[in-house]
């Protein structure tokens, strides 16, 4: 790892480190989530908040929101496939979240996987 990538992390753990509780815990649970699902991606602030990028100087393709509600987001810096079925060429892009299970982990870890791959 870089030493710009070890100050990327840094950051990222020190924004999630400064959120209030519960968020704090669920946040850093996706973060690990994200992590194990896709080790080669590089965590970073973007905009503000965690994100992860293919390397510390290319744009985020997903990102963490701790806004109104918390959500996983995938930039337009990703690769979009067409939903198809009744949604036609919409992109499904964003997961609100106020917690997360068994289920939504698998949830989270299969969509990162799908940014990548």
């Amino acid at each position: 790892m870089s030493s710009k990538d070890e100050k990327n992390l840094s950051q990222v753990v020190d924004k999630i480190a400064g959120m209030d509780e519960p968020r704090r815990s669920v946040v850093q649970r996706v973060h690990e989530v994200v992590m194990a699902a896709a080790p080669d991606l590089k965590p970073r602030i973007w905009y503000g908040m965690p994100a992860y990028a293919l390397s510390a100087s290319t744009p985020a393709l997903v990102t963490l929101r701790n806004d109104e509600r918390l959500n996983l987001a995938i930039t337009e810096k990703a690769a979009f496939r067409a939903a198809g079925g009744a949604d036609g060429q919409l992109m499904p892009a964003a997961w609100y979240f106020e917690t997360v299970d068994d289920a939504t982990e698998a949830r989270i870890a299969e969509i990162v996987r799908s940014v990548v791959d």
